[in-house]
C-alpha cells in the first residue's frame, strides 16, 4: 500500500534533479564557450596570423556573449514553463 503523498514526494524529487541538471549544463556551457573562444584565437588564428593579441581579445568576448546567450534562453524557457 503506498502512503499518502509519496507521488507528490518523488515528482519534487524529479523537478529538482532536473533543475540541478540545467544548472550543471549552463555552468559547463560557459566555460566550454568561453575557452572555445580563446583556444580559437590564441591557438589558431593569433599564431598563424602573427596578430597576437587581437583575436584572443574578439573571439573571448565572443565565447563569453554566446555563454550568456545560451543563459538567457535557458531563463526564458524555465519562465515561460513557470508561467503554464
Amino acid at each position: 500500500m503506498q502512503e499518502p503523498g509519496t507521488g507528490k514526494e518523488k515528482e519534487k524529487k524529479r523537478e529538482f534533479i532536473r533543475y540541478i541538471g540545467v544548472a550543471s549544463t549552463v555552468g559547463i556551457n560557459m566555460v566550454v564557450s568561453t575557452f572555445v573562444g580563446f583556444a580559437l584565437g590564441y591557438w589558431v588564428l593569433d599564431r598563424y596570423l602573427n596578430t597576437y593579441p587581437w583575436f584572443t581579445i574578439v573571439l573571448t568576448f565572443l565565447g563569453i556573449f554566446a555563454g550568456f546567450r545560451f543563459l538567457f534562453r535557458i531563463a526564458k524557457k524555465a519562465e515561460e514553463k513557470n508561467e503554464d
